[in-house]
């Protein structure tokens, strides 16, 4: 190793080029690396989707999810399967195992889709295969509202959206209220009779006239002429021409018997923002591209199409990442800042300008260093990527401060510069090495956590051992040199100032007589700390919460409603809330049917956009204020839902039930839920369960339909009239983007329930009322059928109340003697199960950081006494864990302290391997074991207390959650950006504070007694 630092420092011109080059290549890769505030996490998810108009619940599960959940069944690899049937529509969700292949899952899950689309119903549309990534969600919604016509305010938004994907940093547009467009005919029923217009006969004239027909080519000998037999519908007047009825040489159109007009299919829901009608932009970037400027682009885009817009449209951000992603670069970066002058500050009063100076230069080195390596693999500066510098902020100067400490102590020992630094760095090289060493075996095992958890966690390991490699090369390389290059001298034989050290010397020289009742008093003390963790403990959480930037509130209500009547209990809802002052935006939807992330019985949706934390309450007050105004509207459950924020999402507590008939499911249902009302703590319960009501059946008599020359498909044409409208063809005009189909229906007074027994149809006997062979009957309704794994199966779901604890009221739920119906399995999923999951991976990557460490400092000091030592003190260090999260009032996360536990171990073996080491080279010298582990206490008490109060000091900004901009000047307490730091950085600052303790007390007294036992 001396011939490198040698090397290094005799071209030192070129050494310190190198440097300045690393500092230039980082400063450009941080302007250039994409910016955003969650990782591009693959979320192992992929689903099929599938759709056959008007088909039941029932027949879908037997039609379309059956068929399709048998081929995908013998996919490898697949954890869970998890199948949904509604009204018309199915899909199928397939959660893979970690650590998959997307590419290779897409292409098998695809070719197993197409063998399924044999045995699905040729009516039924082409299955789709869905990805689920992040990366493709939308970073940026605009509303346009105003007092304008749905119709207005489509076509303003499909103009927009065609000008956005413009940007090439855009991937795509979605307008959330677009509407699907429809040529409709419609046509008098009597009308229909007069003519004695056969529904067949309609649709394959319709169908037979909407044709491009390539006719080929002629070759005349003097040229190739094309032919075709252009017959493709392109406009209303093309529809008006259709023939629909032929009698003789007579050709009845549509023109002749209907009104044609372009409109929309009928609405699945309403929008609107602020009180207005309104649609919204919903605006995806593409992956890689860097979020701030993309959405920077689009704004400017849309102030310019501002001017443009009709008179009262208004434009609003209801969401808007780049605005968070800023503010939360900027309050981390703050806290970089803090940590790096806090460290600077402290080296300066401790070593003298020069040091500070040289140490000083070593942290921006390995940060501009590690980020341009971050850059270069693909990474993305994201809050995970921002929180691991700060992290290592205080890590970074440890093996500068060990090796300028000794080169401090050898220039005042007479040595030269050159000789100094090289012999400090030399003599200190195995021991920086060894620490560096097991601290990055402690986050290596962490790249290699499974799930989305550790998709979204692993950026933070691999930063730190990126920042962590970096610092090696500095300080052995770097900061040699500029030592060397400064020529600095001291006072020939100036002695080293310690602060505190003979109080020091006195305390320990004590401890050391009686190493056996030090030993035992410190475990007394760490009993004593794990009691009062027991007792005073603030509860166990997976993720922390964060105070966030928005909030949704869920309307349900139950009943068989119409669209309009959801709407309109929705407006009141929306009403009552309106005018906030703490709320920036206010975007509303009502569903006529909910998607698979909603409730059943979910009406409505309330999304507000809250202004700046620091401008007003906590979201918990907010909603406090809104449940009160809205408490006393009759028939609707509301229910608020913050913002979520990490990987984890949906309630905590979600509980499967499988197995038997649909009554012992529906009974068991009934009792788990009847038990969590009694035991209390569990808040906004739900299941997914079908809501009850009516639908109405048609049962044809096929006997008396054959006798009269009719059949169920011509009896389903005609319902379909009075419904949604009997289809013909479906044709693309220029001003859409996709397929606009063509339906005939009737006048909007004939749509109603009466007039289904009023319908005729014409067969070879004439007009025929349907009522001569059909029955209309009530019949139970079937919303919505859930299977996972191939069974039918109920989920619930509930949110834990404020003041218990998810395991304590799963607990609870588990021995309060439930009992279940025969033949009914019940499942705990969601947060409780990827709590165990995460907790047996830490556990298992704790324990194999701990062998490849043992394996080091086997290596390090050939000795399993000291080695175990070492280890010890990683144990002793969780009471300081303990004690940390206990003083700053924090729960135990199982994420971030188990994380904050594993970094520590890292943390703490470093201080213990410098400390050791010199005891060793004393005692290798003749020194009597008690005078060498006094001396190396005191030797080694200022890089000690430096390397461990540079990392506590550059986390004291997380740990209180104080964001202090130092370019302003400014102060602010509790950002969300902090919030989500403070248990593992409470966790790292207490452990590593008693461990420090521990270190400069307790491993003195261990050596002695070791040395006892050896001799």
């Amino acid at each position: 190793m001396r011939a490198i630092i040698q090397a290094a420092v005799d071209r030192g011109r070129a050494t310190l080029l190198a440097f300045v080059l690393l500092l230039v290549g980082g400063y450009g890769a941080y302007q250039a690396i994409p910016k955003e505030a969650n990782p591009d996490v693959t979320i192992p998810m992929m689903y099929v989707s599938m759709a056959l108009e008007g088909i039941s619940p029932e027949d879908g599960e037997r039609l379309l999810v059956r068929p399709m959940e048998q081929e995908l069944r013998t996919l490898e690899g697949v954890k869970k399967m998890t199948s949904t049937a509604s009204e018309g529509h199915a899909s199928v969700m397939l959660e893979f195992d970690a650590g998959f292949d997307p590419r290779q899952a897409l292409q098998d899950v695809r070719e197993k889709v197409d063998s399924a689309r044999s045995k699905l119903p040729e009516e039924a549309d082409e299955p789709v295969v869905h990805e689920i990534n992040v990366a493709l969600f939308p970073v940026l919604s605009v509303a346009l509202s105003g007092p304008l016509s749905e119709a207005e305010l489509v076509v303003i938004a499909r103009r927009l959206k065609e000008e956005i994907e413009g940007i090439p940093e855009v991937l795509e547009v979605d307008i959330g209220g677009d509407r699907e467009d429809l040529l409709e005919i419609v046509v008098d029923p009597q009308v229909l009779d007069s003519y004695g217009i056969d529904y067949s006969q309609l649709f394959n004239l319709v169908s037979r006239n909407n044709r491009l027909v390539a006719a080929g080519s002629l070759d005349t000998g003097a040229g190739r002429l094309a032919v075709k037999v252009p017959g493709v519908i392109e406009s209303l007047d093309d529809v008006l021409g259709l023939p629909i009825k032929v009698d003789g040489d007579r050709v009845v159109t549509f023109g002749d018997v209907a009104s044609i007009r372009r409109t929309f299919k009928d609405p699945a829901g309403f929008a609107r923002i602020n009180g207005e009608p309104g649609v919204v932009l919903e605006v995806s970037k593409r992956a890689g591209a860097n979020i701030i400027n993309t959405i920077a682009q689009v704004k400017a885009l849309l102030e310019q199409a501002a001017g443009q817009l009709p008179e009262g449209v208004a434009i609003n951000y209801i969401m808007d990442q780049s605005t968070q992603i800023e503010t939360m670069l900027s309050d981390l970066l703050n806290n970089v800042l803090t940590a790096v002058v806090l460290v600077l500050v402290l080296i300066l009063a401790t070593m003298g300008p020069r040091s500070a100076v040289m140490v000083g230069l070593t942290i921006p080195g390995a940060f501009l260093a590690g980020i341009m390596l971050i850059w270069a693999i693909g990474f993305t500066m994201n809050i995970i990527v921002l929180f691991a510098l700060i992290l290592v902020a205080g890590m970074l100067v440890d093996g500068a401060i060990v090796v300028s400490e000794l080169a401090d102590r050898h220039l005042h020992d007479g040595q030269t510069p050159a000789q100094a630094w090289v012999n400090a760095a030399h003599r200190m090289s195995w021991p920086v090495i060894a620490s560096t060493a097991t601290t990055l075996v402690v986050f290596v095992p962490l790249l290699f956590w499974p799930g989305v958890v550790g998709e979204f966690m692993k950026y933070l390991p691999a930063t730190v051992i990126i920042c962590l490699l970096a610092s090696l090369a500095m300080a052995l390389i770097f900061l040699p040199t500029m030592g060397a290059v400064s020529r600095y001298r001291p006072r020939y034989n100036a002695p080293v100032t310690v602060p505190g050290l003979a109080l020091y010397r006195a305390v320990l020289g004590r401890l050391l007589r009686r190493p056996g009742l030090t030993l035992a008093a410190t475990l007394v003390l760490i009993g004593l700390i794990y009691a009062g963790y027991a007792r005073f403990n603030h509860g166990v959480e997976f993720f922390p919460a964060i105070e966030p930037d928005s909030a949704q509130l869920q309307v349900r209500a139950r009943g068989d409603l119409s669209v309009y009547e959801k709407d309109a209990i929705l407006r009141e809802v929306e009403r009552r809330l309106l005018g906030l002052s703490e709320v920036k935006a206010l975007y509303a939807r009502s569903f006529a049917m909910p998607d698979n992330q909603l409730g059943n019985d979910v009406i409505g949706v309330l999304q507000f956009q809250f202004t700046d934390w620091h401008r007003r309450r906590p979201a918990g007050a907010i909603k406090d204020t809104m449940a009160g105004l809205t408490r006393d509207i009759p028939g609707v459950v509301l229910e608020f839902r913050e913002q979520q924020m990490g990987p984890t999402g949906g309630k905590p507590v979600e509980l499967q039930l499988w197995g038997g008939d649909e009554g012992a499911l529906t009974l068991a249902t009934e009792r788990l839920r009847a038990a969590m009302a009694a035991l209390g703590g569990f808040v906004d319960i739900e299941d997914n369960r079908s809501l009850p009501g009516i639908e109405w059946r048609l049962e044809v008599d096929r006997e008396a339909a054959a006798r009269l020359g009719a059949d169920v498909l011509s009896v389903g044409n005609a319902v379909q009239l009075v419904t949604n409208g009997l289809k013909l063809a479906s044709y693309r005009p220029e001003d859409a983007s996709d397929e606009v189909d063509i339906r005939v229906r009737l006048p909007e007074r004939f749509r109603s329930f009466d007039q289904l027994s009023l319908l005729t149809l014409h067969t070879a006997r004439g007009q025929v009322p349907l009522s001569h062979f059909v029955t209309l009957s009530p019949a139970p309704n079937i919303g919505t059928l859930n299977r996972v794994d191939g069974r039918r199966t109920i989920t619930l779901q509930a949110d834990i109340a404020e003041g218990f604890r998810l395991d304590e009221r799963l607990a609870a739920l588990r021995n309060s003697g439930v009992e279940l119906p025969e033949g009914v399995g019940l499942r705990v999923a969601g947060e409780d199960a990827d709590q165990r999951e995460a907790g047996q991976f830490l556990t298992t990557a704790f324990g194999v950081a701990l062998l490849l460490m043992t394996l080091i400092l086997v290596t390090q000091f050939n000795s399993l006494y000291q080695t175990a030592l070492v280890l010890s003190a990683i144990v002793f260090s969780t009471a300081g864990v303990l004690m940390g999260l206990l003083l700053n009032g924090q729960s135990f996360g199982i994420v971030m302290v188990g994380m904050g536990i594993i970094a520590l171990a890292g943390i703490v073996v470093n201080n213990n391997i410098v400390l050791i080491d010199t005891y060793n080279q004393l005692r290798a010298e003749g020194m009597a074991p008690v005078e060498a582990a006094l001396e190396t206490g005191c030797l080694r008490l200022r890089p000690v207390l430096l390397t461990a109060v540079t990392t506590v000091l550059g986390l004291m900004p997380m740990v209180l959650g104080v964001n202090v901009d130092l370019l302003t000047p400014s102060l602010g307490l509790g950002a969300p950006s902090t919030q989500w730091w403070t248990q593992l950085s409470s966790a790292i600052a207490g452990g590593l504070s008693f461990a420090t303790l521990l270190t400069l007390l307790l491993t003195p007294c261990m050596l002695v007694l070791g040395a006892r036992r050896e001799s």
